[in-house]
């Protein structure tokens, strides 16, 4: 099943079950995807209205989230591509809700900084309200899969050991297509990510390279906070992002990105200048 949120041909947000090209509208019966989620929704289809999925506007799948952490340093190659040692524990840090944006929205270079980046990441969505959940029984807390563009300003990144103000310029962290539950994926272990600047391949991984897998991950979150329906968990990126390229790879204004997870869909966005 591919879920999604997105905004109907005359506007208002709502979100749905996207099949043949389309997208069932199932926004009556509850006000958001995450609220969807965490009230247990039906998600049959059966008399729901429609749209064509190219008359709709997508937005992240999860628009509201009410955390989205993001882990960093957690592929082998992107380590050792910046010099880094392996971590122990997984590095988290956060992204606002306010800085995402949906499948073939426009990411925004900002005004401030020319260094944005691009960061293929497999998005991981949280079913239900959770605690302390071991490794072994996380895969009943996950609602879904997505793609996500961790794009990264690296100058504001680097003020400090915290990641956190390169992480969150507004219009930086692209979303979806849609949100795609795991019977439909199959293994995630089994699934590759690739990255693309331009039709050009930038980064490519199996999920199975992550160093903290993600029940580990989850079994590690669940642990220092309440993991809540709809709070999204972003896995981190592989080697071969613009900072460490000799020359360095920056996206600019006119780019075109592309995140694409087998299993799980292609997110594509356009670049350009912050107004």
């Amino acid at each position: 099943m591919k879920l999604m949120s997105f905004r109907r041909p005359d506007c208002p947000a709502s979100w749905g079950i996207a099949e043949d090209g389309t997208v069932a509208d199932l926004g009556g019966r509850a006000v958001s995807l995450r609220a969807a989620l965490a009230g247990g929704i039906d998600l049959s289809t059966a008399g729901a209205p429609r749209y064509d999925l190219a008359d709709v506007e997508y937005l992240p799948p999860i628009p509201d989230p009410e955390k989205i952490i993001c882990v960093g340093l957690n592929y082998l190659s992107h380590i050792l591509e910046g010099g880094r040692e392996v971590p122990k524990h997984p590095t988290i840090f956060t992204r606002w809700a306010n800085t995402q944006i949906g499948h073939g929205g426009t990411i925004r270079r900002p005004h401030a900084s020319a260094t944005l980046d691009f960061e293929g990441e497999l998005a991981v969505v949280i079913a239900q309200r959770c605690r302390h959940v071991p490794a072994s029984e996380a895969a009943a807390v996950i609602a879904g899969y997505s793609c996500y563009n961790d794009c990264s300003v690296r100058e504001w990144q680097r003020h400090s050991s915290q990641f956190t103000p390169g992480k969150n310029f507004p219009a930086t962290g692209g979303f979806g297509p849609f949100l795609v539950t795991p019977e439909e994926v199959g293994d995630i272990t089994a699934q590759s990510l690739v990255t693309r600047l331009n039709g050009t391949e930038m980064q490519r991984a199996r999920i199975n390279d992550l160093v903290f897998n993600v029940p580990k991950l989850i079994e590690y979150c669940s642990t220092f906070t309440i993991l809540e329906a709809g709070d999204v968990l972003i896995t981190g990126t592989t080697g071969g992002v613009g900072a460490y390229r000799e020359p360095q790879i920056w996206m600019k204004p006119g780019d075109v990105v592309e995140v694409e997870i087998s299993g799980v869909g292609l997110l594509r966005n356009m670049v350009a200048q912050e107004v």
